[in-house]
């Protein structure tokens, strides 16, 4: 009879925290349907909110070729565009702030007259006779010259600069239209 109890009580013990098979079922069911019209809800309100990067615009307007002194390297658009101007006798150049080694970002280097990346020590030449010979690497780990980027003038005789568009100097692109703008003034 001692048996009998207990199994009984084990029993009851099952149905009061499961119910019979049917209620536990249906709470399945019941809790399947709920999860799954979750999901589905959750999903389709995400769905209104598509997953897009905005990114900044590839091109900006430097300024007036006048604000620019000659046989300078402006360092102005480094924080925000990484991005020097340098303007030669003949005309300027925009010359991309990445180093081609690891993409660090170099500093120009007045009194060395050279751009030199702090992270690995490679060295880009500075002002030359020739502006031709400008920002090519001639120490330290970097595999080419930095990047010139697209310069030109706007409709009002500003400097713009289009990131978007580089020239590489190993393709032999620096002699192209676009990345040396020539001015005289």
């Amino acid at each position: 009879m001692s048996e009998s109890k207990k199994s009984s009580k084990s029993e009851e013990n099952k149905h009061l925290y499961f119910g019979d098979r049917r209620s536990f079922l249906s709470k399945l069911a019941w809790g399947s349907f709920f999860t799954y019209f979750g999901m589905f809800v959750f999903g389709s309100i995400r769905g209104l909110y598509p997953r897009v990067l905005f990114e900044p615009r590839k091109d900006f307007i430097a300024g007036y070729p006048y604000e620019f002194a000659p046989m300078q390297v402006d360092e102005s658009f480094m924080s925000s565009q990484r991005v020097w101007i340098i303007r030669t006798n003949e005309g300027f150049i925009a010359l991309s702030g990445i180093c081609t080694h690891l993409g660090c970002t170099p500093r120009w280097l007045k009194n060395e007259n050279k751009f030199k990346c702090p992270c690995h020590g490679s060295g880009f030449n500075g002002f030359m006779s020739d502006q031709i010979e400008i920002a090519v690497n001639f120490e330290g780990p970097a595999p080419r010259p930095l990047e010139r980027l697209e310069i030109s003038f706007t409709a009002d005789g500003r400097l713009k600069i289009n990131k978007g568009k580089k020239f590489l100097a190993e393709k032999g692109e620096w002699g192209m239209p676009g990345a040396f703008l020539p001015f005289r003034g």
